[in-house]
C-alpha cells in the first residue's frame, strides 16, 4: 500500500496469527484489520497448522501462542525460523515462565510479549520486529536481567570449588544441550533413549549444583564445551 502524499510507498505487512482460542484470534484479527498498513492473511488453531500456513502463505509476521496443541508454539517456532530465517516471529502469551522465554529466544522468536498488553499495542509491536527490532515484556527483561545476574553470582562462587567431575557421556549430552538442542534431539543424536537423556541432564544439574537448563548452558559457555579446539573432560 503507498503513501501518494509524501512519495512514498509502505510495505504492508502480512500477519499470521497462531493461537488455540478462537476468540482471542478473531479479537485480534479484527482490530488489525483496522491498521493501514498491516493485514492478516490466515489463522492457525495449533503449532501444525501454524507451521504449515506460514511455510504456504509466507506471511512476514507470525503472532505466536506459547501453549497451543499438537505442537507447542516454541517448536512451531523454531521450525519456522529453520525453514524460512526471513520470517519474523512474535510470541504472544499470557506464559511468564523465565523457561518459555529463555526456549523461545533458542527458538529464534523476535519477541515476547505477554497478552496483558493492549490490542493496539500488538500492532506497534508488529512494526517493531519488521524494523529489526526485538522486543520483550518489560516485567519478562526484568526476570531475564535477574536471572543473568543470578547466574554470574553463581558462576563466580563455582570458580572457588574444583571443577565437578562428569562422565564423558554426560559431557556429550551438556554440550548438545547447550547447541539448544530438546531431549529428542539428543536422544536421537546419540541414539539413546529420551528417558536416558533426562537422567543425564538431571545428573548434570545436579553435580553441577544448577537449577535449570539455562544454567547449565551458561556453564558450558563459560568453560568453553562449545569450542571444537576445547579438549573439555575426558574423565568417566
Amino acid at each position: 500500500m503507498s503513501d501518494s502524499r509524501n512519495g512514498t510507498a509502505e510495505q504492508v505487512i502480512r500477519v499470521l496469527i497462531a493461537d488455540d482460542q478462537a476468540l482471542f484470534r478473531r479479537g485480534l484479527y479484527v482490530v488489525l484489520g483496522t491498521e493501514e498498513h498491516i493485514e492478516v492473511i490466515a489463522e492457525a488453531a495449533n503449532g501444525e497448522e501454524a507451521v504449515a500456513k506460514t511455510v504456504a502463505l509466507l506471511p512476514d509476521v507470525v503472532l505466536m501462542d506459547v501453549r497451543m496443541p499438537r505442537l507447542n508454539g516454541i517448536e512451531a517456532t523454531r521450525q519456522i525460523r529453520t525453514a524460512l530465517p526471513a520470517t519474523r516471529v512474535l510470541m504472544l502469551t499470557v506464559s511468564d515462565e523465565e523457561e518459555d522465554l529463555y526456549e523461545a529466544i533458542k527458538a529464534g522468536a523476535n519477541g515476547y510479549l505477554l497478552k496483558e498488553i493492549s490490542v493496539e499495542e500488538v500492532a506497534v509491536a508488529i512494526h517493531a520486529v519488521m524494523r529489526g527490532q526485538s522486543l520483550i515484556s518489560p516485567s519478562m527483561a526484568s526476570k531475564l536481567l535477574d536471572e543473568f545476574n543470578a547466574l554470574a553470582r553463581k558462576a563466580a562462587e563455582m570458580e572457588q570449588f574444583p571443577t565437578p567431575v562428569l562422565t564423558v557421556r554426560e559431557l556429550e549430552v551438556l554440550k548438545l544441550v547447550a547447541r539448544g538442542m530438546s531431549n529428542k534431539e539428543v536422544a536421537d543424536q546419540l541414539f539413546i533413549s529420551e528417558n536416558t537423556v533426562k537422567n543425564h541432564v538431571r545428573n548434570i544439574l545436579e553435580k553441577l549444583h544448577l537449577h535449570s537448563r539455562m544454567e547449565a548452558v551458561m556453564y558450558a559457555v563459560r568453560k568453553r564445551l562449545l569450542d571444537p579446539n576445547h579438549p573439555g573432560d575426558d574423565r568417566t
